[in-house]
């Protein structure tokens, strides 16, 4: 299996409770297609650079996964027609981009335990 990097931006005008829906469905796609979800990381609404499906905001969600390569064609496919996706990218990480992910949440874990206490 290969871990990827996935941004995807979903219509803003998605309430909090329809964006953790979707984001739940295509967490699910991913294990469907035998894959792990390693992290989710929501970035927030944010400004568009140029408008997309007639929408000037987007909320983005960065989603880190393990799965086979057969499956990102499935999960692209899912994306297209679904409709709070306005647009996504997925990125396969390289062995050195996955080395260089380990060692930054091992050096924010200490910082979160002590900002806990």
């Amino acid at each position: 299996m290969n871990v990827y990097e996935n941004i995807v931006i979903l219509n803003s005008a998605l309430s909090d409770e329809e964006a953790e829906t979707a984001i739940t469905k295509i967490k699910e796609l991913i294990a469907g297609q035998g894959g792990e979800v390693l992290k989710v990381n929501i970035w927030g609404r944010k400004k568009l650079a140029y408008e997309i499906k007639k929408q000037k905001k987007g909320l983005y969600v960065l989603l880190i996964y393990k799965t086979p390569p057969a499956s990102i064609k499935k999960i692209e496919e899912f994306y297209k027609v679904f409709d709070a996706v306005l647009k996504y990218v997925i990125i396969k990480l390289s062995a050195k981009q996955i080395h260089d992910l380990e060692k930054l949440e091992a050096a924010s874990e200490p910082a979160e335990q002590k900002s806990e206490v």
